[in-house]
């Protein structure tokens, strides 16, 4: 890649409040063109940008009140070039060292737009900054992507939040029981389990009523072997056998004990409201599930989002940013971990420039308006990171102190220069100044 292209001098008549200047901006870092409000600053700047960029930067009012002659309007290069603009029409007119004449054509092709209209960019918004940035650095189509499934993953992941919220709400609202079975009771067992229990004690009321049958025929027995002594023998063989019966049966209904059946009869009682506490407790078991389910996929959504932007990070740490301490995140300009609107004004001029200056490698100058919103010594260091790089910058501040400026602009013209109708020479010498071309 070649030098790039720098603006070596300009001469300006009757535009907008410029009466004449003619001026050799220095080839490196800044020149402040100073002056207080109204007397022709910005004019400078309007002229210079509508020489080179053509009709989209030509002034709505261009003629200077008061003049009866139209703007004429200079500009030589570094290239060579010399951009001539006249006439009550304003021609253009390129010629290059070899006398050849162009137009318009040539000057777009390695005058960057922006370099001519700093505010235009400092005007964008944060993600519109952004986006010039990523398409020098060549990779917006694959951030773009990665911002994309970055937008469908985080909507997802909101939406599978806000259910998970709800869900766990409702479960947490829900009444749960102490005490009571994991699943719904059945009437129809608990009343077989009765049943059997009801059959078992009709049985053992039969052994019962057994001991007491035999304990009156003892007695009839007896009565009898009073009354009749020639059957005493098979009475008394009987009675033998009635003692032995006797005593087996009361041995067998000796340990013999009842159970209740009260604790089911409660139970039968209560079975829906036992049942309705069951399934209650189910209903907030299965939403506490359900809302567990959910937080899982939304960690595990959280964990993709965050996947997503290393890969983001990775792919602008790859790339070569114009300015040292400049990256992307999130889609907005970030300097010394600062977003635009917490960075500083020098420092957002700073960043403007670095990457205006990378949209278009070919132009090597940038016009500023405004700079008084850098102090002194903010202006020093600027001016020295200028030359550093190899830019030149023509800068306008509202001040009269010439220790701050290159020239003075005052009532249309170079302070100090006797103004005419025809501009002052360029090639005259001027004092080098210590900060950074100024």
């Amino acid at each position: 890649m070649g030098e790039s292209i720098k603006i070596n001098s300009f001469e300006l008549e009757n535009v907008k409040r410029v009466k004449a200047v003619s001026y050799e901006p220095s080839p490196n870092g800044l020149t402040i063109i100073g002056g207080k409000n109204g007397q022709g600053k910005t004019s400078i700047l309007d002229a210079i940008a509508w020489t080179l960029g053509g009709a989209k930067f030509e002034p709505s009012s261009a003629v200077r009140d008061g003049s009866y002659n139209p703007p004429k309007l200079e500009v030589k290069l570094s290239n060579g070039l010399v951009v001539t603009r006249s006439g009550n029409s304003s021609t253009l007119k390129v010629v290059d060292p070899e006398g050849k004449k162009s137009g318009q054509r040539i000057l777009d092709g390695f005058i960057g737009q922006l370099a001519l209209d700093l505010p235009k960019f400092m005007e964008m918004s944060d993600k519109e900054k952004a986006n010039e940035l990523l398409k020098l650095l060549g990779v917006e189509d694959e951030l773009n992507k990665l911002e994309g499934k970055h937008q469908e993953v985080y909507a997802k992941r909101h939406s599978i939040g806000q259910i998970a919220t709800q869900k766990d709400k409702y479960a947490k609202e829900l009444v749960g029981y102490d005490d009571v079975p994991l699943e719904p009771i059945s009437a129809s067992e608990l009343i077989q389990q009765q049943q059997a229990i009801l059959l078992k004690n009709a049985e053992n009321q039969k052994k019962r009523n057994n001991v007491s049958a035999i304990q009156a025929q003892m007695v009839t027995i007896n009565n009898l072997v009073d009354e009749t002594q020639k059957k005493l023998e098979e009475l008394q063989a009987k009675q033998a056998q009635l003692a032995e019966d006797y005593d087996i049966a009361t041995t067998a209904a000796k340990d013999l004990e009842d159970e209740s059946t009260a604790e089911l009869e409660e139970q039968i009682k209560n079975v829906d409201a036992i049942n309705q506490k069951v399934r209650a407790n189910q209903e907030r078991a299965r939403a506490l599930q359900e809302a567990a389910d959910y937080k899982a996929d939304y960690d595990n959504l959280t964990g993709e989002l965050e996947s997503i932007r290393e890969d983001k990070n990775k792919l602008l740490e790859s790339v070569q940013m114009p300015l040292s301490g400049l990256s992307i995140q999130d889609g907005v300009l970030i300097y010394n971990d600062r977003q635009w609107d917490c960075m500083s004004g020098a420092e957002q001029l700073k960043v403007a420039t670095a990457i205006v200056r990378a949209l278009n490698p070919k132009c090597g100058f940038v016009l500023m308006d405004k700079l008084e919103q850098m102090d002194v010594d903010t202006m020093k260091e600027f001016g020295a990171w200028l030359e550093s790089e190899g830019l030149q910058v023509i800068a306008t501040r509202v001040t009269n102190n010439q220790d701050e400026c290159s020239i003075i602009i005052e009532d249309g013209h170079i302070k100090g220069e006797e103004y005419s109708n025809v501009a002052a020479p360029v090639n005259e010498t001027k004092p080098e100044n210590e900060w950074g071309g100024f």
